[in-house]
């Protein structure tokens, strides 16, 4: 009698259990950096403080490896590389070129499978430095945008759209002007 009564004690704690609710995880959206762009440009410019990624040239590398959010896929002396997936059909790089432990070039490479938001990526880049640095220079598919500050030139962007027909594939060069 009693192995009966635990049995049957231990049925119904099993099936009160059972019942209660699982508390559901919402994903909360982060609030988007640059609505009016596509949305891989929250992924890849990240902020609008810096020339790219809150980072500006001449910056330290100890200043990138801490804006970054994971760890350089590559380093060497005065090199740093990153690499990211923004979802599954487009993925970029991020390279960062030092000198004496200053930035010097940033290249940014682009690649995306689909052709179509390849080329509004490409639109988007283009307007947001536009804003940033009007007066872009064309010329055989190279937007170049000079950031002028009095009479020195102190960087440039330079923005390449290399696709191909089935892979679009943009880099975006920002340099120190020399």
């Amino acid at each position: 009698m009693h192995k009966i009564i635990v049995y049957s004690l231990f049925l119904m704690a099993l099936g009160f259990f059972s019942c209660q609710e699982t508390p559901k995880v919402v994903e909360q959206k982060k609030p988007r950096v640059f609505p009016e762009y596509s949305e891989a440009l929250d992924e890849i410019i990240r902020t609008k403080e810096g020339v790219i990624r809150g980072i500006d040239l001449n910056s330290k590398a100890d200043v990138i490896t801490k804006t970054e959010t994971k760890s350089p896929s590559e380093v060497a002396h005065d090199y740093l590389y990153f690499e990211y997936a923004i979802d599954s059909v487009t993925n970029y790089s991020v390279a960062y070129n030092l000198q004496k432990d200053s930035l010097d070039e940033v290249e940014v490479q682009i690649n995306c499978n689909d052709l179509d938001l390849s080329s509004r990526l490409f639109t988007d880049l283009k307007t947001y430095y536009e804003k940033k640095l009007p007066n872009p220079t064309e010329d055989k598919g190279f937007v170049v945008y000079n950031c002028f500050e009095g009479q020195r030139k102190p960087f440039v962007v330079s923005l390449t759209d290399n696709s191909t027909p089935t892979m679009g594939i943009i880099n975006l060069v920002i340099y120190r002007d020399k």
